[in-house]
């Protein structure tokens, strides 16, 4: 029987791997300013600056594209949290200790230029806006107890960064903005190069310690929850997104979790022990319903559509 590796003995193994990984993001990325995707010429004043406080009729964002985007950027604005988490199951030391501050810094970007956005555009209510960062910001993200450690951390921020980039990505569509659109490209370009940096570190730990990943793999997949997840708001908004597919069951399964499970070759791989392959088998059969519930949720979704038709209800997208 293979013994367990410690976090530390993992840490220690794939530290090459990620010094690897943390070449090829900087010779890969693509540097950019916050500033050069805001249309600062539609900015005005305040009301404490002599202007005029927000409105609705302000606002050229439909529903769905301001729930998108509230709930994306209220998600980017945690990134103190998700600092600590990575920071606590990774390291603070050579290459990892570079990579966490790298990514810190990379992500930050993300809430500055659509928070300066929906401000200069008055895309949405700012105050509500800001009393909501202040809520989500207070609760923080913590990771479920029984979530601790290098491995369960890279196998969520794998299938985490993915799904991220898929809702920007489908909300710079919804936006009908070619300003937010180019934003939002901008943005989701970052989300997977990050997504690449963990799904290789990942894979690197399915081959080292192939039955302690597979078990991290499946309990993050069976448990899976969008890093958004306490927000106000959050089921609600998250429930329009899946409704106008800005992020979808679907979407969550074609896009998301089967293309990374094929790239880790996780069904033909043989070098599983009885842990590993009870936990692929436990992987396969949450797969499955999975499907089902896709169907499901297209068959009631389409339902709620042909009764919103013949109401004469109009989609906002």
């Amino acid at each position: 029987m293979t013994k367990d590796l410690t976090q530390l003995e993992i840490l220690t193994e794939l530290e090459p791997v990620a010094e690897q990984n943390l070449n090829r993001h900087l010779s890969m990325v693509k540097d950019w300013h916050p500033h050069d995707y805001v249309p600062w010429d539609q900015g005005r004043n305040f009301a404490a600056m002599g202007g005029a406080d927000w409105a609705p009729e302000q606002s050229r964002l439909n529903e769905v594209a301001k729930a998108a985007m509230i709930t994306n950027l209220l998600t980017e604005d945690n990134l103190p949290s998700y600092h600590r988490e990575i920071s606590e199951n990774f390291s603070s030391s050579g290459a990892w200790g570079t990579w966490v501050g790298r990514w810190t810094a990379e992500e930050n970007r993300h809430g500055i230029v659509m928070r300066d956005y929906l401000v200069v555009t008055r895309g949405v209510d700012p105050v509500a806006l800001e009393e909501a960062r202040m809520i989500h910001m207070t609760r923080g993200a913590h990771s479920p107890d029984n979530w601790g450690g290098f491995l369960i951390n890279v196998a969520y921020v794998t299938f985490q960064e993915l799904a991220t980039r898929v809702s920007h990505r489908n909300t710079g569509r919804v936006c009908n903005d070619p300003v937010a659109d180019r934003m939002l490209q901008r943005v989701a370009a970052d989300e997977n190069l990050h997504m690449i940096f963990y799904r290789n570190l990942c894979a690197a730990g399915l081959d080292l310690v192939p039955d302690q990943a597979m078990e991290a793999i499946t309990m993050i997949l069976t448990n899976f929850v969008m890093p958004g997840y306490g927000m106000p708001n959050f089921r609600r908004n998250g429930a329009m997104m899946a409704k106008y597919g800005i992020y979808d069951l679907r979407q969550h399964l074609e896009e998301v979790v089967q293309p990374v499970l094929k790239k880790w070759n996780i069904f033909e791989r043989n070098d599983f022990g009885p842990r590993g392959e009870a936990a692929r088998e436990n992987l396969d059969t949450f797969l499955v319903k999975l499907s089902a519930d896709v169907l499901k949720f297209e068959e009631q979704r389409d339902r709620m559509f042909a009764r919103e038709a013949a109401k004469g209800i109009i989609q906002p997208v």
